[in-house]
Order: C-alpha cells, then structure tokens, then sequence
C-alpha cells in the first residue's frame, strides 16, 4: 500500500472509508493466485455489496500492531469490533458469549 492514486469521482461515495479528503486512496492489488484467500473473501463481498474492495488497515488500538493470535483476540475482545477473522476461525461478537468463556476456550 505504498501507492497513492486518485480515486474515480463517480465512486467516491460507494467507499468513502478509504477515500482521503483530496480523493486519493492506498490501493492494494490482490491476486487470486498468490492470496486465493483474500482474493475470495474479496470476491464474496463483491457479490454481496456490489462493491470488489475491503478496506485494509493496520490491527491495534494503542498498541504496538497486532503479531500474534494472542494479540489479535485480546484486542478484538477490548474493542468494538464486530468480527474476528483468524486462518480457518471465524469469531462474531454476541451478546451471549461473555469475555470469560471465549479466553477459557483458547489453548495455550
């Protein structure tokens, strides 16, 4: 994400999240055979928004950027986030599950 392009006018407002106030944008090219992955999580949310891009940011919230799965979830579990994507684990925040038993079920 070293580049910086400017981002078409008419699409501005479909991804407002990643548009700078200039209309530029760090863009990231993702190739299905060096991350089939990504590529195809990008890909179903294309089909589901309309939209082929997701934003990319950097993991951490007043911290040193998140490097290990340890980190990852205790991050997730302190912040607002939604959705915790980890390898094969899927981890959505609900209101049933409690802080408590999600780190009674990590391994050590």
């Amino acid at each position: 994400m070293m580049k910086v392009f400017q981002i078409r006018k008419d699409k501005r407002s479909k991804i407002p999240a990643v548009t700078h106030v200039d209309g530029s944008g760090r863009l990231q090219t993702v190739f299905k055979t060096t991350n089939p992955r990504y590529y195809h999580l990008i890909e179903a949310f294309r089909e589901l928004s309309g939209v082929p891009m997701v934003l990319n940011t950097s993991f951490n919230e007043n911290e040193p950027v998140v490097c290990k799965p340890e980190e990852a979830l205790d991050c997730f579990l302190r912040t607002k986030m939604d959705v915790l994507v980890m390898g094969n684990w899927f981890i959505r925040r609900s209101l049933l599950l409690c802080k408590h038993y999600v780190k009674s079920m990590m391994l050590p």
